[in-house]
């Protein structure tokens, strides 16, 4: 059993209903470690209103059980309503390997039982942050442009090797891997060209990640075979105002991400075997309609998108 939160501060527990359907014994084991460690309020959230309604009661640090989507919606609703710097944020991941990557590269353990002793026993650190232009957050990285079909039905997928049963928690139980939300609207999901040909190439049809017949009708139909990734793209980078590429330049990606309280922006160009790499305060990319993916989430498109970076920013819970 945990010692009791060394804050004292009672807790607000937001449980995604993805996670509950992916992996509901996870999401049990991490609300008793909690419930046992600190005074909790749990909220079964079943979408954005509920969540809204739940982070409005004052006074709690909100605790996320769910995926990384789960905590994109939270640190992106607080930024919103300007209450992201006062704010202490906690995540326990549940869900597939690949929908919980981004909260396990920033620092948090993995395993339900390891990421709320966490929450109980951790400290708050600050984060940096990049932030659009029409208010988004991005907590990781974005990649321009976009591998993902607009409207193309979502799916999950295990990764190559994971066997006829799927992938295996970190804890050793089943992953659950459906349930990642409706197709193509704002917020949601996109599959990325990794994971189509992962799901296309390797998933049994008889696998628990392929009990759906909206996850059949995927693999029949996945992205990845109707709409490769395009070869070149025509863009204008800027970073500070400093010209890193042109329309007259057809580039292969730039991806942006914040190092050290800078963005790092690096464009592969297609001519150019070393990619051209600079840090900034803020980096525009500009050009025909485009695509871009912000922490696996599909965006646009767009004619012109500056991110800006917010030196610690929020604060996230992780181990001492």
């Amino acid at each position: 059993m945990s010692a009791p939160d060394p804050t004292g501060q009672p807790l607000l527990v937001i449980i995604d209903p993805v996670a509950r359907r992916a992996d509901g014994e996870s999401v049990r084991i991490a609300r008793d470690v909690l419930c046992a460690g600190a005074v909790a309020k749990i909220c079964l959230t079943d979408g954005p209103e509920d969540v809204s309604r739940a982070l409005s009661r004052r006074g709690r640090r909100p605790v996320v059980i769910g995926d990384d989507r789960a905590l994109l919606r939270v640190v992106g609703l607080l930024h919103r309503r300007r209450e992201l710097a006062e704010s202490t944020l906690s995540v326990v991941p549940v869900g597939a390997p690949h929908t919980v990557a981004l909260a396990h590269a920033l620092g948090v353990p993995r395993g339900p039982v390891a990421a709320a002793r966490a929450v109980l026993d951790g400290a708050p650190h600050p984060l940096d942050l990049l932030i659009d232009d029409s208010d988004g957050v991005v907590l990781g990285e974005v990649c321009v442009p976009d591998g993902y079909v607009a409207g193309a039905a979502p799916y999950a997928a295990g990764a190559a090797g994971d066997g006829p049963e799927g992938p295996r928690h970190p804890d050793g139980g089943p992953e659950g891997l459906d349930g990642l939300g409706g197709p193509g609207g704002p917020g949601e999901p996109a599959v990325s060209r990794r994971q189509a040909l992962t799901a296309g190439g390797h998933q049994s049809w008889w696998s628990p990640a392929a009990r759906t017949a909206r996850t059949a009708l995927a693999l029949l139909t996945g992205p990845a075979a109707r709409h490769p990734l395009p070869s070149c793209t025509r863009l204008r980078v800027e970073a500070d105002g400093v010209l890193l590429a042109d329309l007259d330049q057809p580039v292969e990606r730039v991806t942006v991400s914040v190092v050290d309280g800078r963005a790092e922006v690096v464009v592969h160009h297609r001519s150019v075997d070393r990619p051209v790499r600079a840090r900034a305060r803020a980096v525009t990319v500009s050009g025909p309609d485009f695509r871009y993916r912000a922490d696996e989430v599909g965006a646009g498109p767009v004619r012109s998108r500056t991110w800006t970076v917010r030196p610690g920013a929020w604060r996230l819970t992780l181990p001492r």
